[in-house]
Formats: structure tokens, sequence, C-alpha cells
């Protein structure tokens, strides 16, 4: 396909995703491959980047990638842990650093007449983040740029197009960062900016109807935004064999499984509500760990549509609306070093009694280009300007075990939160906002009377992807005016915290 443009092989860095987000901006198609699991059309891509990683080219557990179909075949560019390892198993000196190389640094010189570094000046901010530096170029290296304290910053290697930084231009750090990937990737591999929201429509609609053909396929609606457009792309590929269905899992936000059926009303979806709150409550009765709660869910999820898809003749396809960070998130990039953070409810396969395969129109593309995606298509913007809300909705919203009365006392908490911010006009400034049921009780006095009730967590962050995030600085009279409310009109609840942590080292979501 014209769109494998750049592959990006992947040791174990969890800048790793941030390096696609940063060339998905300049409109050209990038994949994420562990280096020791390439894809095997690699002839396709136009360029290679090699990625950081925490290991250490010196030590024991070298990441040893096989670069004979790269190296002076393909524009190369290798970041830190690549960079690192060109020069040490080329004729160059990787040795641990004598000064601490993490952080701000600046350019304190640029090579003249260099594409590489073109619009780019001495002075221009970069982001370091390893331990060993390189102390003596690879054979045939050329210096292009040098920091204070890194003498070889970035160097490239004569009679390829193979180029070296050991700074990290995916990260806002890097001021000129995206300036560096856009001199490689246009300037130097020539690869073609065709990546937009119409091109990814047209081919993934067409890729849809080579793949299930005429096959019936059962979708999983949530009223989010990712199944929405993942629905529309499907209805847009395949019309009336495309079968949606929102199932109420009894952990929904407050009043949403009849809002979420009203909202499709009209969309042209073929939509069905299922209401198993029931069955999913029971299957969630006295588990408290977090990963056996997603795994409750999903399993639970599965079984919902095993039952739904029976009920509609010849049904041969499952579609989900997985994106990118949710595979980036529950596996090991493809198999590959990247550490596991956490397991999600739609991704990892289905058990061989459900004889349905999956189709994931959205699983390589981040939230911001799954909203992009929708706007092109024309979908309501209000809709796509909609929070993310995790799979298991207020399940790992609610530490520790989960009853229908800790449900009831989060979904209205919840209510207070989220209508709060659309009165207030802070909605659409906050990426992703929600409230935490926490296990434990406080001391409290309400009248004349101790109480001794829960306390909620609220949490509201600002992100791009979802890969990173901080938390939002809302006012404190929308602080105080909500923990009023929530306390004086949800029963059971006498304390109200405000999260201030940041992804990372917290992640979005509690559990």
């Amino acid at each position: 396909m014209q769109q494998n443009n750049v592959l990006i092989l992947d040791f174990g860095s969890q800048y790793t995703q941030l390096i696609a987000r940063r060339v998905r901006e300049l409109n050209i198609y990038c994949e994420i491959h562990p280096y020791n699991h390439p894809p095997k059309n690699q002839a396709e891509f136009k360029a290679i980047i090699l990625s950081g990683s925490p290991n250490s080219v010196r030590g024991e557990n070298v990441l040893h990638p096989d670069l004979s179909e790269i190296r002076g075949k393909k524009p190369v560019l290798a970041v830190c842990y690549g960079a690192q390892y060109l020069a040490h198993f080329s004729g160059g000196q990787v040795a641990p650093s004598n000064t601490r190389e993490y952080g701000r640094a600046n350019l304190s010189y640029i090579k003249n007449d260099e594409v590489f570094f073109e619009n780019i000046s001495v002075g221009s901010q970069v982001w370091m983040s390893h331990s060993d530096t390189i102390k003596e170029l690879p054979e045939n290296g050329e210096l292009l740029a040098s920091t204070t304290d890194v003498q070889n910053a970035a160097y490239k290697i004569k009679g390829e197009e193979t180029y070296a930084i050991q700074f990290h231009p995916e990260v806002y750090h890097s001021t000129d960062g995206k300036q560096v990937l856009e001199n490689f990737l246009v300037k130097i591999a020539k690869v073609e900016q065709t990546w937009t929201p119409d091109s990814f429509v047209e081919s993934t609609v067409a890729t849809i109807r080579e793949t299930v053909g005429k096959d019936k396929v059962v979708l999983g609606l949530s009223g989010g935004v990712d199944s929405t457009v993942a629905a529309v792309l499907l209805n847009k590929a395949i019309g009336e064999n495309l079968y949606c269905i929102f199932v109420n899992n009894g952990l929904l936000r407050k009043d949403e499984f009849k809002s979420v059926l009203t909202q499709y009303e009209g969309m042209g979806l073929n939509v069905k509500g299922v209401d198993a709150s029931a069955r999913f409550l029971k299957a969630l009765e006295g588990v408290t760990d977090p990963e056996k709660k997603r795994k409750a869910i999903g399993n639970a999820f599965i079984e919902v549509f095993d039952d739904e898809a029976h009920k509609i003749t010849d049904v041969t396809w499952l579609a989900q609306g997985t994106i990118y960070p949710d595979v980036i998130e529950s596996v090991s990039v493809n198999g590959g070093p990247s550490a596991t953070i956490k397991s999600h409810h739609n991704v990892g396969g289905l058990p061989d009694f459900m004889k349905l395969k999956i189709v994931e129109p959205l699983k390589m593309i981040f939230k911001d280009e799954v909203r992009r995606v929708g706007a092109s298509m024309g979908i309501d913007p209000e809709l796509l300007g909609r929070h993310p809300f995790p799979g298991p909705g207020l399940g790992i919203r609610i530490l520790g075990d989960i009853t229908a009365e800790k449900v009831r006392i989060l979904q209205e908490v919840d209510a207070i939160f989220i209508n709060g911010l659309k009165e207030d006009g802070l909605y659409d400034k906050v990426w992703q906002a929600g409230a935490m049921l926490l296990p434990v009780n406080s001391v409290g006095v309400m009248g004349d009377e101790r109480t001794y009730e829960k306390v909620v967590a609220l949490r509201a962050v600002e992100s791009t992807d979802g890969m990173t995030a901080d938390w939002v600085n809302l006012p404190y009279e929308f602080l105080q005016k909500t923990s009023n409310k929530i306390i004086n009109q949800v029963k059971g609840v006498n304390r109200v915290v405000y999260d201030i942590s940041s992804k990372p080292p917290a992640t979005i979501e509690w559990e």
C-alpha cells in the first residue's frame, strides 16, 4: 500500500509511540513494529526509524536488530539507543557518560549547509534521556551537531542516507523536533505527505470491503467516539450487513443507556439496545483486583455478544472500536520489548467457543486522529467532542469490590461533576474527566451528627492522545461548588478530593 511510508522499529522505549504521533502530524503514515519481528513487507516502507531503549548497547541484554535489509538501502534515522547501537557496532565507541545527560539541552554546533538541520539554529532546545554517550563516531561517521555536554549529539554515515541523533525529537521539549523529522522524512527520504483523514476513510472502507465481503458484522456501540466512528466506517463499507448492539453493563454513566440509544436515531445505523446490567454485576461479585475486574467485564461482554450474535443469522465478524493506544498499552507493541501497562477489555482476541473473526478498523490510529476521521465523515461535532470513557466503565472507577449501591453513588457523583463542567464552560477545555469511588470511609459531621461515609476523587486531565496527560487546574470556585453539591446531594459521600497527578507516573484511570 502507498500508505506504508515509515516503519518504526521499537527497542522498548516509552517514547516510541510519541515518534509515531509526530510522524502522523506530518501527514505521513507510520507503523510501530518490534525490532526483532519486523514486518515481512519492509520493502514497501520508504524510511526506517530506530527508537530509543532502556537497554544499554554495552550491557548483557543488548538488543541486536537485523539491519542487513535496511542499512544503505533505505533512509534510516536512529534515535538515542539506535544512534548508540550504530556507533558501538560500527567501529565507534559508547561509554558511560561523565555528566548527567537527561533533560533539556541546547545545540551549540550545527554543521553548515546540512539538510537534516535545515531551518534549525544553534541554541535550539533538545531533550536528552540517556546514561551512555557516544565517545567516538562509527566508521565513515560525520559529525552534524553538538550540545555543550554532548559532543556527538548528531551524525550521519557517509555514503548512506543514515542519520543518528542522541536526543529525542519526538518529545515537546525538543522545540524543533518536528522540523528534524520533517527534514529527514520529506527532504531526505522524499516521503509524500498524503496521510489525511479522507485518505484513511477511503483506504479503510476499501480494506473492509475486501476483507469482510458480503459477510455480516456485529459491533458493540458504547456511545463514545471510537465505536461511533468505527460504526460509521463499517456502515459506509457494508451497509445493511452491519448490526450494532449497545449493551448496558450496569456500569454506565447516569441515564446513559437511554440517551445513547436516542443519540443514534437518525444516523442510519441499525442499533439494538440490550440491558445486561444484572449479568455484569453478578460476574463482578467479590472481585477486587483491577485486572480481574477487567477480565470479568470483558468475558461478560463477550458472552452477551455471543448470545446476541446467535440471534442474527450467519454472523461472521465481531467489530470493535480498538484504537492504537489500547493496543500499545495492552501488549508489548505487537510482541516487542515495550512494557505492558494494563490490559484493555477489547484487546486480545476471542475465546474458541465464539466462532467470530475480529475486524478493528481503528486499531492503527490515535484518539485525535479518530476525531478527525469522524469529522471528515460528517459526524456531529458534539458527539466527537465527547470525553473518552473506559470500556469497563465505572467498574474501574470503583476501587475494590463493586455493588449496585456503589454504582448508584458514583453515577450521581459523576453526573454532578460532568454536568457542572458543561454548565461552567469547562467541558471542552478538558480531555477526560471522571470521578473515582475510593475503598475508604472518612469521618465527617453533618448537622449535629457524626458520619462515616465514602470518599470520592475527581479527576480531570488534558492530553492529545492519552499516552501522556497533565491534570487540569480547574478553578477553585468550581471545585468548591462541585464538592458542596456532591456532599449535599449524594447520600453516602462526605468527602471530595481532587487528583493532581500527571501521566506518567500515574495513569488517567485509577485502576
